[in-house]
């Protein structure tokens, strides 16, 4: 059935139009007589090719098949106008109205044919009774279907209506489940990291306070500062991460180009900062270029102890980014855990810029990472 209903929907609504007047034509020729004037002629082309126009003016066209039923017994004219009307008006009283015009002209058929042909007609009373209530109940056969249509046409439509209320109804629960897991990982972030890497920076504290030793209290120094600005940005992340709903969770200060100097300063690591970037690039790509060189000196400091690195920004007329290369390890490195998540993030950043990210070891024994993007983003 579903096939059906899909090939009939791909006819083009001409063509069941141009059917329909063929067959209303066929209709009348049949039950016109021989003794048919030009009137009744007139009559029937006039109310057959109308039905051209019964999606446009569905009431002008019913009212065009009336002058057809006067002279003759057809039903595809008219029955194909009140299902038309039917299906496109609510107006009750006016479908109403509408089945008795069509009743009433198909009774007073025989007496004005009888009139026209020079007969005097009886009227039985009782028979034009009973013929008016059988037409009237047949002019409402159409009206009903016609109904019928525009009222699965309105379930159609709200089916469609509950189906984007649940769609929109599922997407709030599971943003309602998304914030409260971020809430929840934002906990466990203040719990468990926060205190550890508080711990970190008092010890280190009492390390720069006790080491007597310049390059300890030097080394303590950076690590305090580090555990502080560590602090200092997971707190900012905790604060996003709790953002859920309301209003937009500002994302400032975030660090920029300008920031560079101060992250190479506190990184202790003897490092040389050249060249530059073009003027005007976007904030995107500056804190892009600030994130890439600072998960890069913290490679260094985790798997090349004593290392000098090297950071190097640079553009040309269509690319732009920052390369940072290290030398090999003067000391053996700490094993630290390591998953690997900042090179794919730097990665996943590099390619929101319409970039790439390269890291791979140098001849040397050391290191290098490089952002590669485009001046002009796609």
């Amino acid at each position: 059935m579903s096939a059906g209903r899909a090939l009939w929907q791909r006819v083009p609504p001409w063509v069941v139009d141009a059917g329909l007047v063929v067959l209303a034509a066929l209709d009348a020729w049949i039950n016109l007589d021989d003794g048919a004037t030009p009137l009744m002629w007139a009559c029937a082309a006039l109310g057959s090719a109308g039905l051209l126009l019964r999606r446009r003016f569905p009431l002008a066209v019913f009212l065009l098949t009336l002058p057809m039923l006067l002279f003759m017994d057809v039903g595809v004219a008219p029955i194909a106008a009140l299902y038309t009307l039917a299906a496109r008006t609510r107006n009750r009283p006016l479908l109403a109205g509408c089945a008795l015009l069509n009743a009433a002209a198909t009774t007073l058929a025989w007496p004005l044919s009888e009139t026209f042909a020079g007969h005097t007609s009886s009227g039985d009373r009782t028979w034009t009774l009973i013929q008016f209530v059988y037409t009237l109940a047949m002019a409402f056969a159409p009206i009903l279907c016609g109904q019928l249509v525009q009222a699965r046409h309105d379930v159609a439509r709200q089916l469609v209506e509950v189906k984007e209320a649940r769609e929109h109804e599922r997407a709030l629960h599971a943003q309602t489940v998304l914030a409260r897991e971020r809430a929840q990982l934002a906990r466990e972030m203040h719990d468990v990291v926060s205190h550890q890497v508080s711990l970190i920076a008092v010890q280190a504290g009492v390390l720069q306070v006790a080491a007597k030793d310049p390059d300890a209290r030097d080394a303590a120094r950076t690590i305090r500062t580090l555990s502080v600005n560590t602090l200092d940005e997971l707190r900012h992340m905790v604060t996003l991460l709790r953002a859920s709903g309301g209003k937009e969770t500002e994302l400032t200060p975030q660090p920029t180009l300008a920031d560079l100097q101060q992250l190479i300063a506190n990184s202790g690591i003897e490092t040389t900062l050249t060249g530059g970037l073009p003027p005007g690039i976007s904030t995107t790509a500056q804190r892009t270029v600030y994130r890439t060189v600072q998960e890069a000196l913290t490679n260094v400091r985790k798997h090349a102890p004593g290392a000098r690195a090297e950071v190097r920004l640079w553009h040309d007329t269509r690319h732009f980014g920052v390369t940072v290369t290290n030398t090999a390890p003067t000391r053996p490195s700490v094993a630290l855990p390591s998953a690997r998540h900042g090179l794919i993030g730097l990665r996943e950043r590099a390619e929101l810029l319409g970039g790439a990210l390269i890291a791979e070891p140098t001849p040397h024994g050391g290191y290098e990472i490089e952002l590669r993007a485009p001046t002009q983003p796609a």
